[in-house]
């Protein structure tokens, strides 16, 4: 039962950042790879705000959503008047350069870890852990697919899909790439105070380029710019990695071979089945129309 709890807990974490991470990437169609470091933010806020000043649970986990948030305007702001590739590659050195930056500062307790977050949760925690993290990712989802199918996400999808058209129409694309962006990475800051809490101790090792591209791989697969995909996508992607234990691999083989399977799911997909598991609506009447 306490197995089964937790993998609840990654489940509901991993929606969470997926569905928060479609709404940039799928939605947005917004290229970037950093949304890792707004989990860590958002864990790391919470783990010096609990250890070192007692803060209530809730304000802190509402404390890494800002920051996180506002961390995400440092990369926002300069990078996405350029989009594209530039993008891409800027949100590359954002999250390595924010982790190195996170190894030599010792409050959070630099590259040996951040430890002693205390345990807010004292009969059935994995299983309280597990609702939180379940009800919360059902939130996220619901509060995506009502911004989506409503007008402000249609003006999203339509600045993705044309942002030239878009801006003749005297739009400002700009400040919906900003918005967009500074919400997913703040519910991604959620999940990190709730990952922090949960795990108890933190290392800048945990949001690593690994998690990028287990979390790219769960929207790709799952479907981007489809609101149940990441969905799919992330229960996927957790349960397979569990069914690979079974195996009895060494730790040395088993890091390796998931970045493996991450990167070759995303080539598949991308050129086998582009619009996923769980294609968007959109993609659906499209390929209706067609046939």
């Amino acid at each position: 039962m306490e197995y089964v709890a937790s993998l609840l807990v990654l489940i509901g974490l991993y929606v969470i950042l997926a569905s928060s991470f479609n709404l940039i990437i799928g939605f947005g169609g917004l290229i970037s790879i950093a949304h890792p470091i707004f989990f860590a933010l958002g864990a790391y806020t919470v783990g010096v705000l609990s250890t070192q000043f007692g803060l209530h649970p809730v304000l802190s986990v509402a404390a890494g959503f800002v920051v996180a948030m506002l961390a995400s305007f440092m990369l926002s702001l300069p990078s996405l008047r350029i989009s594209g590739d530039y993008l891409l590659i800027t949100s590359i050195g954002f999250q390595l350069g924010l982790l190195e930056i996170i190894k030599n500062l010792e409050f959070v307790g630099g590259a040996s870890g951040l430890g002693g977050i205390p345990n807010v949760v004292q009969e059935h925690r994995s299983q309280v852990f597990a609702a939180v993290a379940l009800g919360l990712a059902v939130l996220v989802v619901v509060a995506l697919r009502a911004l989506v199918r409503g007008p402000y996400g249609r003006a999203i999808q339509a600045m993705r899909d044309d942002e030239l058209a878009f801006r003749a129409l005297g739009r400002n694309a700009m400040n919906i790439k900003i918005a967009i962006f500074a919400v997913g990475s703040g519910v991604a800051g959620v999940a990190g105070g709730l990952y922090a809490y949960y795990y108890q101790y933190l290392t800048p090792d945990q949001f690593q380029i690994l998690q990028s591209a287990m979390i790219l791989t769960m929207v790709v697969v799952g479907g981007m710019g489809s609101v149940y995909g990441p969905v799919v996508g992330a229960v996927l992607l957790l349960l397979l990695p569990e069914a690979i234990t079974f195996l009895n691999l060494p730790s040395s083989v088993m890091g390796p071979l998931q970045g493996v399977i991450f990167t070759s799911l995303v080539i598949l997909f991308l050129f086998l089945r582009p619009q996923g598991l769980v294609p968007s609506s959109k993609r659906v009447s499209a390929g209706g129309n067609h046939e």
